[in-house]
């Protein structure tokens, strides 16, 4: 027994009481440190948690506001908005994009212009933003999609507006048309402007009023759950929709005016001498511009581009031509106001030679033995050339470069859509800078309006309704009202006062006026085949611009040669005379004579834009099949 340890229980018990007390002193410690951890978290930085908390369960979705309507002057919808039903994506929601693609790309067509508009997206928006993947889905698409989308998290069927154009190809010329965004417009854009907007103006009025038409986006606060399905709307900022645009253009008119330019290539522009307002502005051939909307195809835009009478060229805007003999109403109201007496005489033999030359400038009735003696009325109702020869010699080449700047030709005029070309108004200096002299004869051809001189239909209607207005010009402008879309409101726009022709004597001008009366209203005028049985009174210059140089002593038939050889047959006129309300310039690229073939296509807009107000005894109109047969 005295071997057997004796065990000390009150040792071992203060030893286990001391490991009690530590264990129990560890463990307050961490509970207060849990608890100060806690009431930090839940007290202290309690709204920086939440909002992390909030963000990630509540997406941002930006709502596209409705894009403003486009209306011709009498109502008539000329852009608007459709329903279509849209296939989109947000990023943020899915774990694996090629699968979901690759899915997708099983229910509905997606071809690589859908998938690359995507990836663009993808590469430039938020993650959080809703991406269009396919646009207009066909019932039967939407239909497989709703059957599938239960197992495709992050994809969506949405109804979204498109812009379609009710009347096709009409009037494109002016409209212009909307695209996708694309990847240059990006770099000028601002996308806060954009959230949620995949169209905008690409070309035209949709252009230049983009900001009017596009309106204001909105944005919703959306709950979603962890799969990104959306729960409930916390809140909501409705988008602010785009103002509508009421225009000068007058869509029976711009019809009547392509109708009557037919299979021509060619130009139609009219506008309102008293206010600048564009009644018309055509170029054929035209082009539907709903093929654009939602990114036309590489084999549709092939054809358009690889058409030789160039659709996509806005020969209105962009055309330059030579003007041939309209140009010399302006430069005869020029040696008017300079002191040319009218009743000065020049005789026409059918050719012009400067002195110390043989060379001839030929008249167009050269082969009849020429006008025989003219003075500037007969110059300008019979188009004598050889007259106008005379006058270029007699003015020199700086005045006829002032007098054709006065009237804005060579210059923009300010019309309120993008991209207009100006023409041209060549002069010495101006060859000078291609290191080229300047010849007399050059000036011999600027007084029949040849050589390097170039107008736009645009610079050419414009001068013509500064002519009819008394020497007054306006900015021509296409849109005449904004429409507030709630209140239909229209705020007008005021002309704006544009090239201003100052006249020392108004005499000068009503004997200009005269001398166009008499161009389309006496039998030896040039624009006799427009102006004949015309129930209001119309003043006119027709002009056949050459095309190719035929020589003296070639055979000139303009049926018999290549139609791409033909001359350019231009006509410019405006009515009635005494209260001009419109002012037209024609212009049929290898027409043939102006009178023949471009005064038709003018009386034919006139008529349209001015019978229907005429009493009705006096709304008819007979165009005679046959006529002397004039150039000029």
């Amino acid at each position: 027994m005295s071997g057997t340890p004796i065990k000390d229980y009150l040792r071992e018990s203060r030893l286990f009481n001391a490991r009690i007390s530590a264990v129990v002193a560890i463990v307050t410690v961490v509970a207060l440190v849990l608890i100060g951890r806690l009431a930090y978290l839940q007290i202290i930085d309690h709204r920086h948690y939440a909002t992390l908390s909030n963000e990630n369960s509540i997406n941002p979705v930006p709502i596209a506001p409705v894009r403003g309507l486009i209306f011709d002057r009498n109502g008539v919808v000329l852009a608007e908005n459709y329903p279509v039903m849209t296939l989109e994506i947000v990023p943020d929601q899915v774990k694996n994009m090629k699968i979901l693609l690759s899915e997708l790309g099983k229910i509905v067509t997606l071809n690589d212009r859908d998938l690359k508009n995507f990836y663009r997206q993808l590469r430039e928006k938020p993650r959080f933003d809703s991406l269009v993947l396919r646009n207009n889905l066909t019932e039967e698409e939407a239909d497989r999609f709703a059957v599938q989308r239960y197992r495709l998290t992050g994809a969506e069927l949405h109804a979204r507006l498109e812009r379609y154009y009710p009347q096709g190809g009409l009037a494109v010329a002016a409209l212009g048309y909307v695209g996708r965004i694309s990847e240059s417009d990006t770099k000028i854009i601002n996308d806060a402007d954009y959230r949620g907007i995949e169209y905008i103006g690409k070309l035209g009025i949709e252009a230049s009023y983009e900001n009017v038409l596009r309106g204001q986006s909105g944005i919703k606060k959306v709950e979603v759950n962890a799969e990104g399905r959306a729960i409930r709307t916390l809140d909501r900022i409705p988008p602010v929709a785009g103002e509508n645009l009421d225009l000068n253009l007058d869509a029976r008119l711009q019809s009547a005016a392509e109708q009557a330019l037919g299979d021509h290539r060619g130009a139609v522009v009219a506008i309102d001498p008293r206010t600048g307002g564009v009644l018309a502005f055509v170029s054929t051939p035209s082009y539907d511009p709903n093929q654009f909307v939602d990114g036309i195809s590489t084999s549709a835009y092939g054809a358009l581009t690889g058409n030789p009478d160039s659709p996509l060229l806005n020969r209105a805007l962009d055309g330059r031509y030579a003007p041939g003999s309209t140009i010399k109403p302006f430069l005869g109201l020029g040696a008017l106001e300079d002191g040319l007496n009218p009743n000065k005489t020049y005789y026409c033999p059918g050719w012009y030679t400067l002195p110390g030359s043989t060379h001839r400038f030929h008249c167009w009735r050269w082969r009849e033995g020429g006008h025989g003696v003219v003075d500037l009325h007969d110059a300008i109702v019979a188009s004598c050339d050889v007259y106008f020869y005379n006058l270029a010699v007699h003015l020199g080449i700086s005045r006829i470069d002032s007098i054709l700047n006065e009237f804005g030709f060579g210059a923009k005029t300010g019309i309120d859509v993008p991209g207009e070309f100006t023409g041209l108004v060549p002069s010495p200096a101006w060859k000078a800078a291609h290191g080229l002299p300047w010849y007399p004869g050059e000036t011999v051809i600027m007084g029949v309006g040849q050589g390097a001189i170039l107008v736009t239909p645009l610079e050419l209607a414009n001068a013509t309704a500064i002519l009819a207005d008394n020497g007054a010009g306006f900015r021509p402008r296409m849109v005449r009202a904004i429409e507030n879309p709630t209140t239909r409101a229209l705020t007008y726009l005021k002309p704006v006062p544009g090239r201003t022709v100052v006249l020392h004597n108004t005499s000068d001008l009503q004997e200009m006026i005269h001398d166009l009366t008499d161009v389309v209203n006496t039998p030896k005028g040039t624009g006799y085949l427009m102006g004949r049985n015309a129930p209001y009174k119309i003043a006119g210059k027709s002009g056949t611009a050459q095309v190719k140089d035929m020589s003296a002593n070639a055979s000139y038939n303009a049926k018999q040669i290549a139609k791409n050889l033909r001359d350019n047959a231009v006509f410019i006129a405006f009515a009635p005379v005494g209260n001009p309300r419109i002012a037209v310039a024609v212009i049929v690229e290898h027409g043939g004579f102006g009178g023949e073939v471009a005064g038709p296509v003018a009386r034919k807009v006139l008529d349209a834009y001015l019978l229907p107000d005429l009493p009705s005894s006096a709304n008819t109109s007979k165009s005679p099949t046959k006529a002397p047969h004039h150039a000029g």
